[in-house]
C-alpha cells in the first residue's frame, strides 16, 4: 500500500509509549517520518521498539507496506528525555494514560520546553481538551487527535479543537494525518466522548442491557454484530446504511422506522452504571469463550485479520 509522504523536513514525537503511542510511531514512520519515541517508563519505551518490528513485518507480509520493515524501524528512536524528544519536532503526539492529572501535567511539562512551532495532538479517548490544555503558552497549538487502536490498521482520527486551538493548527494537523494515510474526522464542538466512542457508547450500553436482561448471551449479541451489523458497516456508516434500507431513502427509514427507535431509546432511560454484579456475569460469560490467558493471542489474531482487511480494501479503495 503506497501512503502519500507528508512532506514534513523535522521529526515527530510519540510521548507515551503503550500501545497506542506504539501504533502511532508506525503510522509515521511507514508514512516516512522519523520519529522519536519518549515513555517516562524506560522499560514501556524499550519494549516500543521490538514490539513495531515485528508488526512491521506482518504489515510487510500483507503487502501493506513497500519498503523493507527494517528501513522503516530505522525511522524510530528512543529519546532519553521529553525536551530530547520534543526538540525540533514539528507535531507531538501525546498518548499517556486517560487522565485529566496526568495529561494536564504533561502539558505543563511541554509548556515549558517546547518551541514557539510544534502543534501538539493528544489521544484522548474521551477527554476534552478544554479540561486539561487550556491557558497555557502552548495552548493555541493543542487539541485532540484521537485515533483507533491501533492507528496504523484502522484510519480514522477524530480531530477535535479545544476552545482556545487556533485554526491553523487544526489545519496542520488535518493536513498531516491526511498525509499519513488516516481518514480525519473534523469534531466541530467539543463533548465528552467525541463521535466515535458516543456511538460506541450507545451501541455497548444496548449489548450490557441485553446480556444483563437475559434477552441474549455475549457471544450471541457479539454474532449480531459480527456477522449483522458488520458487515455493512464495515464500508458505509450509519446514515448511508438506512439510506439504501427503505426505497425512499433517508427520510422513508425514518417515517417508517424512526417511531420504532424512539420507542426503544424511551425504553434504556434508568440504565445506571455497569455494577459489579453485571461484570462479574459478563466476565464469566466472556470467559467461557476466551480464557484470560489467551486474550494476548487473541489479539495478536485481531491484528492479522485486521490487516488482511487493511488489504483487501486496499484493492477497492477507488470503488468507494
Amino acid at each position: 500500500m503506497n501512503l502519500p509522504k507528508a512532506n514534513l523536513d523535522r521529526p515527530v514525537a510519540v510521548i507515551g509509549a503503550g500501545l497506542v503511542g506504539a501504533g502511532w510511531a508506525i503510522a509515521f514512520a511507514r508514512a516516512g517520518l522519523d520519529v522519536r519515541i519518549y515513555d517516562a517508563n524506560p522499560r514501556t519505551a524499550e519494549n516500543a521498539l521490538p514490539w513495531a518490528a515485528t508488526q512491521l513485518e506482518a504489515l510487510h507480509r500483507h503487502g501493506l507496506i513497500d519498503e523493507a520493515p527494517a528501513t522503516i524501524a530505522a525511522r524510530l528512536t528512543l529519546a532519553d528525555s521529553l525536551a530530547q524528544a520534543i526538540d525540533g519536532a514539528a507535531y507531538v503526539q501525546e498518548s499517556v494514560l486517560e487522565r485529566i492529572d496526568v495529561k494536564r501535567q504533561l502539558l505543563l511539562d511541554l509548556d515549558a520546553v517546547a518551541d514557539a512551532r510544534v502543534i501538539i495532538g493528544s489521544s484522548s479517548s474521551g477527554i476534552k481538551a478544554s479540561d486539561f490544555a487550556c491557558d497555557l503558552r502552548i495552548s493555541p497549538r493543542v487539541l485532540i487527535a484521537h485515533p483507533v487502536n491501533p492507528p496504523y490498521l484502522v484510519p480514522v482520527v477524530e480531530l477535535v479543537p479545544s476552545t482556545q486551538t487556533s485554526a491553523e493548527t487544526v489545519a496542520f494537523t488535518d493536513a498531516l494525518m491526511r498525509g499519513i494515510g488516516q481518514s480525519v474526522v473534523r469534531v466541530r464542538k467539543e463533548i465528552e466522548g467525541f463521535v466515535l466512542n458516543r456511538l460506541q457508547a450507545a451501541l455497548l450500553r444496548e449489548a450490557w442491557a441485553l446480556q444483563r436482561d437475559g434477552i441474549a448471551s455475549c457471544e450471541d449479541i457479539d454474532k449480531t454484530v459480527r456477522d449483522g451489523l458488520g458487515w455493512r458497516w464495515s464500508f458505509m456508516g450509519p446514515f448511508e446504511t438506512i439510506d439504501l434500507n427503505a426505497p425512499g431513502g433517508v427520510a422513508d427509514y425514518a417515517a417508517r422506522l424512526g417511531p420504532l427507535y424512539h420507542s426503544i431509546a424511551r425504553s434504556r432511560t434508568n440504565d445506571g452504571p455497569w455494577d459489579d454484579e453485571l461484570i462479574a456475569r459478563v466476565e464469566r460469560d466472556r470467559r467461557q469463550h476466551l480464557c484470560a490467558d489467551e486474550l494476548a493471542a487473541r489479539r495478536d489474531w485481531r491484528d492479522e485479520r485486521l490487516m488482511a482487511f487493511a488489504a483487501e480494501r486496499a484493492k477497492h479503495a477507488a470503488d468507494s
